[in-house]
C-alpha cells in the first residue's frame, strides 16, 4: 500500500512503525516519532486516578506539561499499567534505549503505551522492536508508524492543515489512535501531533491545553476514561517561520485546534461498533461549562446511542439526557432540532412529519441541537452509536 504522508510531512521530523511480537496478531506494534534534534513539547495525560507505567514518566520528565524532548516511543498490545515497579522501569528502560540510539539523555525521550491492562510488557520483544524502528526512521514511514499505534482501531486517523506566514509555510500535522474506552479528560488515547513552526515549549502547551478542551475533551464512544490517555504536540520550527506575533499565534493556534478537531472527530466515527458519527451541539447555555456538561450527558445516554443505532426519533431520550445532567435546563425554554427538524420547543413537541427526521438517523452522521435558552455558552461534543458489536468486541477482548 502506498504510503501517506502526515506526521513527518512537517520539516524536522523521521519516524518508524515496526512489527516486534507484542501483538498476537503479528502487525506493527512499536512506533518511533523524533525530531531531528531536540524540538518543543507539550503533553496533556489522563485524569484517571490509575495510571500507566509511561504516564508516570511523561510527567516525571515534562512536570509542567512541557519542555524540550527528542521525541516520542510508542507501543501497542500492551499498555503497561498495573505493572508495579517493573513497569515502572520497563517504561523507562525503553525511554533509555531510544535515547542511547539518538544519542540524547533518556529525560528528553516519552513514552506511551496502548493495550490490555495488568500484564508486564514482553521487554525482549520491546527491545527488538526498539532497535529495529531506530535503524528504520526515515520520512517514508508515516503510514507503518501509525499501523503500530492501532489496537481495536479499525480506521487509520491522520490529519493534516497548512497556513502562511509572510509566505513561509508551516506544517501542522496529527496522528492518533483510539476506538473503545474513550471518554477523554485532558487528551486523547494517544495522539501525536507535529509541525514546523517555531514556538517555545511554554507558548506550545499554552495554546494546546485549550485546545485539547474543545477538541479531544469533546470526544466520547463509552464514557470511559482510559488508564493511558496521552495527547503530544512537537514542534520543530524548522518552517523558519515563529510564531511570535500575536496574527501568527492566531493562525497557528486555528491551525491546530482545526487538526486536533479532525482527530477527534475520526475517534468518534471509529469507535468500535460504530456505524454513526454523533454530533451534539448545546447552545444557549448558562455558560460554556454548562453547556460542555449538557452536550456530553447527551452523546453518552446509552438509550440515546441505542436510539441512533436503530434510527428511532426518540427524541425524549434527549430531554432525559439533557435534564439528568448537573447543567442548568428548563424545558419551557429549550428547543430540540434533530437534523435540523425542530422536534422539542419550549416545553412541548412539535407537530411535525418525524420521516425527514427518521431518514437523516439513517445517514452516516447525526445532527443534535439543543438550544437550553438561558445564556450564551455553547459546545459541541462528538460521540457514536451503540452497536452490538460494540458488546461483542468488549466481551472478548482480554481472551
Amino acid at each position: 500500500m502506498k504510503n501517506i504522508r502526515h506526521i513527518t510531512l512537517p520539516q524536522g521530523f523521521q519516524a518508524a512503525g515496526v512489527k516486534c511480537g507484542i501483538k498476537a496478531s503479528g502487525k506493527n506494534d512499536v512506533a518511533l516519532i523524533v525530531g531531528d534534534q531536540a524540538v518543543s513539547a507539550a503533553i496533556a495525560t489522563t485524569t484517571n486516578q490509575v495510571i500507566g507505567a509511561p504516564v508516570q514518566w511523561c510527567r516525571k520528565i515534562l512536570p509542567d506539561g512541557f519542555g524540550a524532548v527528542r521525541g516520542v516511543v510508542i507501543n501497542s498490545g500492551n499498555s503497561n499499567v498495573c505493572t508495579g515497579q517493573q513497569g515502572l522501569r520497563d517504561a523507562k528502560e525503553m525511554a533509555q534505549r531510544v535515547a542511547k540510539g539518538l544519542s540524547c539523555r533518556d529525560s528528553q525521550v516519552l513514552v506511551a503505551s496502548t493495550g490490555i491492562i495488568g500484564r508486564h510488557l514482553p521487554m525482549e520483544k520491546v527491545r527488538k522492536g526498539i532497535d529495529l524502528a531506530l535503524a528504520g526512521l526515515s520520512r517514508q514511514n508515516d503510514q507503518a508508524t501509525l499501523q503500530a499505534m492501532m489496537t481495536t482501531d479499525l480506521r487509520e486517523k491522520s490529519a493534516v492543515t497548512q497556513f502562511s506566514v509572510g509566505g513561509k509555510t508551516v506544517t501542522v500535522a496529527g496522528v492518533v489512535k483510539g476506538s473503545g474506552m474513550i471518554a477523554p479528560s485532558l487528551a486523547t488515547m494517544i495522539s501525536v501531533v507535529t509541525t514546523d513552526a517555531g514556538i517555545c515549549p511554554e507558548h506550545l502547551y499554552s495554546i494546546f491545553k485549550p485546545a485539547t478542551q474543545r477538541t479531544y475533551n469533546a470526544v466520547t464512544v463509552d464514557n470511559d476514561t482510559s488508564t493511558s490517555d496521552t495527547a503530544i504536540v512537537l514542534a520543530s520550527g524548522q518552517s523558519g517561520v515563529a510564531m511570535d506575533s500575536a496574527p501568527a499565534a492566531r493562525k497557528f493556534a486555528a491551525a491546530l485546534e482545526e487538526v486536533c478537531r479532525e482527530l477527534a472527530m475520526a475517534i468518534a466515527r471509529d469507535g468500535e461498533g460504530a456505524t454513526k458519527l454523533i454530533a451534539v451541539e448545546v447552545t444557549g447555555a448558562a455558560s460554556d461549562a454548562d453547556a460542555f456538561i449538557a452536550a456530553k450527558s447527551v452523546a453518552n445516554s446509552p438509550l440515546f446511542k441505542c436510539a441512533v443505532h436503530g434510527g428511532d426519533p426518540n427524541w425524549g431520550r434527549i430531554l432525559c439526557a439533557l435534564g439528568k445532567s448537573a447543567a442548568k435546563v428548563v424545558a419551557e425554554k429549550t428547543t430540540v432540532k434533530i437534523g435540523g427538524h425542530t422536534v422539542f420547543a419550549k416545553g412541548a413537541p412539535k407537530a411535525i412529519d418525524l420521516k425527514p427526521v427518521e431518514k437523516h438517523l439513517k445517514g452516516a452522521s447525526v445532527l443534535v441541537q439543543a438550544n437550553l435558552g438561558l445564556g450564551k455558552g455553547k459546545y459541541t461534543a462528538y460521540g457514536c452509536d451503540l452497536s452490538r458489536e460494540y458488546v461483542a468486541i468488549n466481551a472478548d477482548y482480554s481472551t
